[in-house]
């Protein structure tokens, strides 16, 4: 077994390795493959309404920097009061420093997540908090690549997908997040961005059983603006087919990809209507239990769609 020593250094290396291999230019996008193939998921999406995977649906509830010890207690009351159908799956996230009080008082119907995890194994990495030590607190759940974490942190793609696949050996699930910003909507890249995003993923991760995506188009999350239904189930329909062509049909079919920016109680139930749209990943309106417990409810649109 290596001395902490060298293994803080081994890791430290390999980060810096992640950030020079980062800076290499990426492989031109394939656009015309991508672009016949979404011509035919648009199409499908115009025959059929029901869930074009076979996942359950999802919600996450990613509380980010918000909350103290009263108002979180006051949400977890709220979430163990409320009422949610038994076909969706249920996850919050809250800020580290809370996961032991949320574990201890939230229904079991409930599961929680972390918003972050480190690279690799733990040491002297000072601020980080390792997949080994969420374990050991009953976390179950991480979400990772959030856009917060790319564009404010300055988390590369490399560095992601190798969070992700450590995580995923650790026996954590993932929530992985993928998204363009709004300057590269505007200049039509916007699937190019989220495919260069899921080949990082890919290219990590060897079992899809325990990742779910998240679609989150950055111009869209704490703005109040929302992708369209049209626009979301446009991504999650090129994601989808993308997955099946460069990962494998049954991956495609299993892997819920949720959506996530500004949904809310009002708008979760259009949303959730369109096929490819598996479930949500929750900011701002997650703080407010009545709320999340609608957006969660929302799994009854499929039913009346299906």
């Amino acid at each position: 077994m290596a001395a902490p020593s060298s293994l803080a250094s081994s890791q430290l290396s390999s980060l810096a390795d992640l950030r020079r291999a980062a800076s290499a230019p990426a492989p031109a996008p394939q656009h015309h493959q991508h672009q016949l193939r979404l011509g035919c998921s648009r199409r499908r999406a115009q025959r059929l309404v029901a869930m074009a995977g076979s996942g359950k649906f999802f919600v996450g509830g990613n509380w980010k920097c918000n909350g103290t010890k009263e108002s979180i207690s006051k949400l977890v009351s709220d979430l163990n009061a409320a009422t949610i159908e038994n076909d969706v799956d249920v996850v919050v996230a809250p800020p580290f420093i809370y996961i032991d009080q949320v574990k201890s008082s939230l229904t079991d119907r409930i599961e929680v997540s972390a918003q972050n995890t480190w690279i690799g194994k733990g040491g002297a990495f000072t601020g980080e908090i390792s997949a080994e030590q969420l374990v050991d607190i009953g976390c179950q759940w991480v979400i990772l690549g959030h856009s917060e974490r790319r564009h404010v942190i300055g988390e590369d793609d490399q560095f992601i997908g190798k969070k992700a696949a450590y995580a995923l050996g650790q026996n954590l699930k993932v929530m992985a997040c993928i998204g363009e910003l709004l300057e590269e909507r505007e200049a039509g890249k916007t699937f190019e961005v989220c495919f260069k995003q899921l080949k990082a993923f890919a290219d990590n991760i060897t079992n899809w059983t325990n990742v779910v995506i998240a679609y989150e188009p950055v111009w869209a999350i704490g703005t109040g603006k929302v992708a369209s239904p049209e626009q979301a189930q446009e991504v999650h329909a090129a994601v989808r087919d993308w997955l099946k062509t460069n990962v494998s049909a049954d991956v495609a079919s299993a892997v819920r990809i949720i959506y996530g920016g500004s949904v809310n109680a009002a708008n979760s139930a259009e949303l959730a209507k369109k096929e490819d749209i598996d479930g949500f990943l929750v900011g701002g309106a997650s703080l407010k239990g009545p709320d999340f417990a609608t957006i969660c409810n929302s799994v009854t649109s499929k039913k009346v769609t299906a």
